[in-house]
């Protein structure tokens, strides 16, 4: 069970900004990214000497060490290059591998700056001496201070600045309706507590025959602007559902469904082209923008449950073969259910149930006892 922890009054809490930079920057980004996996690559190549020559791993400070004074000769910020040797261990130790790959042509660029690096003036960014202009502009909050970020590239060589500023949660006049729970699925991509239904557009689906002609007659640019134009309207019809119910609602709830496991069969185009890990990050932090909260339950038996009396009865739609069936009824009670209004049904039961067990503990000052720090996202 994962909750996003709401936040208390007044608290200013993390959002992500990410801002499309004007295509006359590429060029000076595109050398510093250059120099980036130059650093990459010498950290690589050192860590498999090591590796080789049966001596300890380099951690991210024996890397800093190694190229201390490379800014210079690289013409990169020094603060970039030590964010560079972190993320090297991090990444290193995630995969728990010895060593990396090399980054080459083929990798997107990725230019890391520290948080007094970059400065802000109302109208450009300022980085090592040089203004960054943005395509669009939006409206900060006042003396906002720019954390550590990055420049980054996409598949179609655009840049992007990215960082994460400090907002003062907005309580939505509108989201004092009742709780919600919500089913993830594929040709339903959302089916509220309440009956209301988000169909799935599948834009991948739709661009897919002109995807393949393109990759078929060798036009990779075209394949990979096709790529990441489904991927840009799933981003947008996401983020239009995740404000719209944020908005309207204070409390979510919703299934944690695996894509991954259903990734793994005939279902996988349509379950990554659904992008439900996308839409539960966009609930959470949103609904701590608005002011409240968002669960995410264990779905399971939730479909096979019956929500009026909350039996398990025969006939009930069970394995692959019943994900077809989507009307059921109960032969316990009686009670008629569509499929995914009823799973939604059963999802806000057991939010509803996780809340109150954790506000009876926190009377009793057990509350970190419930929720245990790695399962609460701030």
């Amino acid at each position: 069970m994962k909750v996003s922890k709401q936040p208390a009054p007044n608290k200013r809490v993390l959002t992500l900004i990410s801002l499309r930079l004007r295509d006359k920057h590429a060029a000076e980004l595109n050398r510093q990214a250059r120099a980036v996996n130059f650093v990459w690559n010498y950290c690589n190549e050192m860590q498999q000497k090591a590796v080789k020559d049966g001596r300890r791993w380099l951690s991210s400070g024996d890397l800093q060490k190694l190229t201390a004074g490379a800014g210079s000769l690289l013409d990169i910020h020094s603060h970039t290059i030590q964010h560079v040797c972190k993320r090297y261990d991090i990444n290193k130790k995630t995969s728990k591998k010895p060593w990396l790959r090399f980054r080459g042509k083929k990798s997107l660029g990725w230019v890391p700056f520290d948080q007094q690096s970059v400065k802000f003036n109302g109208k450009t960014f300022k980085f090592r001496g040089v203004h960054y202009e943005t395509m669009h502009m939006r409206s900060f909050p006042e003396k906002s201070l720019i954390r550590g970020g990055t420049f980054s590239q996409d598949g179609l060589g655009r840049w992007y600045i990215n960082f994460p500023i400090e907002v003062t949660p907005d309580k939505h006049p509108d989201n004092t309706g009742r709780v919600i729970g919500i089913d993830l699925g594929l040709s339903t991509l959302a089916t509220l507590s309440t009956g209301e239904k988000y169909e799935a557009p599948q834009f991948q689906r739709r661009l897919e025959k002109k995807r393949g002609a393109a990759q078929r007659a060798n036009k990779r640019r075209l394949a990979r602007k096709l790529a990441i134009k489904s991927a840009n309207q799933r981003r947008d019809y996401l983020h239009k559902i995740s404000f719209a119910l944020t908005a309207k609602h204070r409390t979510i709830v919703v299934g944690n469904v695996s894509s991954a496991k259903l990734a793994r069969t005939k279902m996988a185009k349509s379950v990554y082209d659904a992008g439900w890990s996308t839409l539960r990050k966009m609930l959470s932090y949103k609904s701590i923008r608005n002011g409240g909260i968002c669960v995410e339950v264990n779905e399971h038996y939730t479909t096979q449950t019956c929500s009026a009396c909350g039996a398990l009865p025969e006939g009930r739609p069970t394995g692959i073969a019943g994900l077809e069936i989507r009307q059921w009824e109960c032969g316990g009670c009686g009670a008629i259910h569509d499929r995914d209004v009823n799973a939604a049904l059963n999802i806000v039961r057991l939010g509803l149930e996780t809340l109150d067990a954790g506000a009876a503990q926190m009377r009793s000052g057990q509350l970190w006892s419930f929720f245990p720090e790695e399962n609460v996202r701030a």
